[in-house]
């Protein structure tokens, strides 16, 4: 039999119930527009109805005694979380390879007036006012100087392109230290979860601060998570404790430990070059190393593309990279042109009568950074060899040194030097064009995952605000029962057996 004042402790129970999902609605729309956070809904749990008996079943059913506010949990989808740091790295790989290589378009500036092609585009007309003129001082002035100027725009484009490089180099450094702080925050906020789960309360706001973060390392790295229960006496909607995978890296790595606290971070190791040549690994428990070739690592995220812009040693021992390619091609390109113009040059006769001497000078170990005119012809311009017989107004020489532009260079792979450059362009362009269709896509994907992520996780202010008319709906329906309650025991405390008085 219930208690007189049964119906009086429901309503509470119904009032209390009532007001935490008010609270918790408050709550989702609060945070409507804070980065990561999950929204929030309460279990409400019907309270047992079974109680001991002395009949034999040894149980008995008695009238409901209403509701109680369960457990508060996050609206949460894994699967959806996996695949979109799966995408968030694909983005994240892309952008950086797409970055470097719009700094590489924008340094070699082509097609333009101010490009290398332009600069030498004059040289080989002032070559051909010389072949007209190969007496004229000013042509021979115009020719040292449009010469001049192609060494200044190859030192330029050799001088950008390393500084870009270092640049990489430096961003490469500073994604090191930002994986490493990301890394360690996560673990920090296992510790912290690891303390509370067992003794069964659900950290909603650390859940979403942990997987927060697992989006941020996903960027850098693709990764894999994994939980595990924590000890003691969970919660059975507890998330558990997150263990961090590094995938695709070779050998594998645990960057998070969920079960002894350890972490391992990362060092990024160079050759004298600064190509990246490995990847290392140290556990913070026991000091234990894990070395990654930089050839081996193919964990796609920003890490990958910048070590892959900057340039790394491969399995063979070579440096690759797309940085290293294109200042190797530069240089190929001013040394074998400037060398087959020399050859030429010195097979003619300046105006003095004497066998030409070399036009350009370099060193050898960076053609295309050192490549200057020799400063002897730059100060007399009569020593440039235009004659071919010797005699002062003959052009045979200068003619010949214009069709150096045209020539096939075994060096260049039987291409001409505007064959060659044009060539180089025309890569750089279809990389470029591919670099940032990858991009798109890539953004398109992982928006479709969010957009997906955000059906599931993400405050809705309409249904907020649904669910807050709901439940004020039904707190003021458990205040009018208790209200009537209250008065049904008013008639029967005050009024009742009056009668005969």
């Amino acid at each position: 039999m219930t208690s007189t004042f049964h119906g009086l402790e429901v309503a509470r129970r119904a009032l209390s119930a009532q007001q935490t999902a008010l609270y918790t609605t408050s709550h989702n729309i609060s945070n409507a527009n804070t980065e990561g956070y999950t929204r929030q809904r309460v279990n409400f749990e019907q309270i047992s109805t079974l109680t001991t008996s002395r009949y034999t079943e040894g149980v008995k059913s008695e009238i409901g005694s209403g509701v109680e506010e369960g457990s508060i949990q996050r609206i949460r989808d894994r699967f959806i979380d996996k695949q979109f740091r799966a995408e968030n790295g694909k983005l994240g790989y892309y952008e950086q390879r797409a970055d470097a290589l719009k700094q590489v378009e924008d340094l070699l500036n082509e097609p333009s007036d101010e490009g290398l092609a332009k600069v030498m585009d004059q040289f080989y007309g002032s070559l051909q006012d010389l072949a007209t003129n190969p007496e004229d001082d000013g042509a021979r002035s115009v020719v040292a100087q449009r010469g001049l100027g192609v060494a200044d725009a190859l030192n330029y484009l050799n001088t950008s392109l390393n500084k870009v490089r270092d640049d990489l180099k430096y961003q490469t450094d500073v994604m090191q230290k930002d994986m490493n702080s990301v890394i360690k925050q996560i673990n920090d906020v296992n510790k912290e979860i690891k303390g509370l789960e067992p003794h069964g309360h659900v950290p909603n706001d650390l859940y979403d601060e942990r997987d927060r973060l697992l989006d941020e390392l996903s960027s850098m790295a693709d990764i894999d998570v994994s939980y595990q229960d924590s000890d003691g006496n969970p919660s059975s909607i507890a998330e558990g404790i997150a263990t961090v995978t590094l995938k695709d890296a070779g050998t594998p790595v645990t960057l998070v430990n969920g079960q002894d606290g350890s972490v391992n971070l990362l060092e990024v190791q160079y050759d004298g070059d600064n190509n990246v040549n490995n990847l290392q690994f140290t556990n913070s428990e026991d000091g234990t190393i894990t070395n990654i070739a930089a050839n081996d690592f193919e964990s796609q995220g920003e890490m990958k593309g910048l070590i892959e812009m900057n340039g790394y040693v491969d399995g063979g021992g070579d440096t690759v990279g797309y940085f290293n390619q294109i200042i190797s091609d530069i240089d190929t390109m001013a040394q074998e042109f400037a060398t087959a113009f020399n050859t030429v040059h010195q097979g003619g006769t300046d105006l003095n009568g004497d066998a030409g001497i070399d036009f350009f000078q370099f060193d050898p170990t960076s053609p295309a950074g050192t490549l200057t005119v020799n400063q002897t012809i730059i100060d007399d311009p009569n020593l440039i060899a235009a004659s071919q017989n010797g005699d002062a107004g003959d052009n045979g020489n200068a003619v010949d040194l214009s069709h150096v532009f045209d020539e096939e260079l075994g060096g260049l792979g039987d291409k001409s030097t505007r064959g060659f450059y044009e060539s180089m362009i025309g890569d750089l362009g279809v990389v470029t064009q591919e670099a940032n269709r990858m991009v798109t896509n890539a953004m398109t994907l992982r928006q479709q995952v969010e957009e997906n992520r955000q059906s599931v996780s993400a405050v809705s202010l309409d249904e907020e605000m649904t669910n807050m008319i709901k439940f004020q709906h039904a707190y003021n329906a458990a205040a009018r029962s208790m209200t009537t309650i209250d008065e049904t025991l008013d008639r029967i405390i005050n009024n009742m057996g009056l009668v005969g008085r």
